[in-house]
């Protein structure tokens, strides 16, 4: 097993993904990648009673922008709230994100699995170093 198929070992991943062979391809990666997946889910409503219920205890998530044509920010807003980090997945452009979003970082459908792999190790190490400072 190479350093890349260890890289998120022990952290679980919340996938929110609504088309489901994009689903299992990036839980694929993911996996390869050591991490524990929970989901998917592919609902903006689904998503948003899972968390609000305490269901979803995760490390980080891949959030897909658009959830059967409903965008995903009241997901992000939710995750944020409980300092969640996530990447946001879009098959578009970052124009497609709202300005108030942009600060948070996308992967571009199809995924690149070293990049997601990269962008999920980003997040979740400045999350432990922010949980550091006093």
């Amino acid at each position: 097993m190479t350093d890349a198929d260890t890289k998120l070992r022990g952290r679980r991943i919340l996938v929110i993904e609504d088309d489901y062979l994009l689903a299992q391809v990036l839980i694929d990666f993911l996996e390869e990648a050591g991490a524990e997946i929970v989901g998917p889910i592919g609902w903006v409503e689904e998503a948003l009673a899972a968390i609000d219920n305490g269901e979803i205890n995760v490390d980080a998530a891949v959030l897909d922008v658009n959830l059967h044509g409903a965008k995903s920010y009241p997901i992000a807003d939710a995750l944020a709230e409980r300092s969640v980090p996530f990447v946001f997945a879009t098959g578009y452009g970052s124009d497609a994100l709202d300005a108030s979003y942009l600060d948070h970082p996308r992967c571009e459908k199809p995924f690149d699995q070293s990049m997601l792999v990269a962008l999920l190790n980003d997040i979740l190490s400045k999350k432990c170093t922010a949980g550091m400072r006093t």
